[in-house]
């Protein structure tokens, strides 16, 4: 009996590990086909990247890029750019800067109505918070 009592428990104990490794293993599956998918976007990003950094670029053949849409990024600075490379926001702000008004430079309080913005607090001040 006790050899009988034994191999049940023995079997019982290695159907529950088999269980327990089964599930482990389907975990395993699901992260590595997660991580193999962000694998193949940022494959597919980087090729992008390759793109467009091998697209000639207005320096070297005299063309001009398309016009800056809203809220995008400052492009790179490059001798002899022109504010219209910029954004239409950075446009107007440094169409404010420019008026006789600003000689010897403004702060943001003063900027912002000149936008057509009001002055608030939070707008103006403390603008490199931790």
């Amino acid at each position: 009996m006790v050899e009988g009592e034994f191999g049940r428990s023995s079997a019982r104990v290695a159907f529950v590990e088999v269980a327990r490794l089964r599930e482990e293993a389907e975990r395993i599956r699901a992260a590595l086909s997660a991580a193999e998918a962000q694998l193949a976007r940022l494959g597919q990003a980087c090729e992008t990247v390759t793109e467009v950094l091998a697209e000639p670029d207005a320096e070297t053949t005299g063309q001009v890029r398309a016009a800056a849409v809203p809220r995008s990024t400052v492009p790179h600075r490059a001798d002899g750019g022109s504010a219209e490379a910029l954004a239409p926001e950075y446009q107007r702000i440094l169409a404010v800067l420019a008026a006789p008004e600003a000689d010897g430079g403004m702060r943001a309080k003063q900027i912002a109505p000149a936008l057509g913005e009001r002055a608030m607090p939070a707008r103006v001040e403390g603008c490199a918070r931790s």
